[in-house]
């Protein structure tokens, strides 16, 4: 793993556990064990770290769905593996979905994370409503947020109240 890599990955825990603010270049440089100037080099702001940060995160999340047409081919139903990656966040790794919680702080961050945080919202709605088409839904673009907004929402209540039967409820 790349040194850059490895920031991304440190920021990345970091960011899921506690919001944007929950990191400094100084903390990632000792976790990552390199100078803090290092750091710099690899992202000379903090808006620009955070703005990858979501960047390579959304590519991950949508990498990992696959298409939803494929998966409906195979006879799965792609809404079921989209809910399956909220599921693995939080009850086997105990986090939040990273855009999820940056999206709650939107007004206060940098505007490059914040097109970046759009950008996750918008290619998941869409892959979303793709999905729900795949499954006749009769109005996938509705099917598609409240898909998002509940398996979001689940998240959030979940970790407020250190509870994840709630999430476990909702994805039945």
């Amino acid at each position: 793993m790349s040194k850059k890599e490895a920031l991304l990955k440190a920021a990345e825990n970091k960011v899921r556990l506690g919001g944007y603010n929950n990191f400094s270049f100084r903390e990632l440089a000792t976790e990552v064990g390199i100078k803090s100037a290092s750091v710099h080099y690899h992202f000379p702001t903090k808006a620009d770290l955070g703005a990858a940060l979501a960047h390579q995160y959304t590519n991950s999340f949508l990498s990992a769905l696959g298409e939803p047409n494929e998966i409906k081919e195979k006879g799965q139903n792609p809404i079921d593996i989209y809910t399956d990656l909220f599921r693995q966040a939080l009850l086997e790794d105990d986090k939040m979905c990273l855009c999820g919680l940056l999206g709650a702080q939107s007004e206060s961050l940098p505007d490059k994370v914040r097109l970046e945080v759009k950008r996750f919202f918008e290619l998941n709605l869409s892959w979303l409503r793709t999905a729900h088409s795949a499954n006749n839904e009769q109005d996938p673009v509705y099917a598609a947020i409240m898909t998002m907004s509940v398996l979001e929402g689940g998240m959030m209540i979940s970790k407020a109240l250190n509870d994840h039967s709630y999430f476990k409820l909702l994805t039945k």
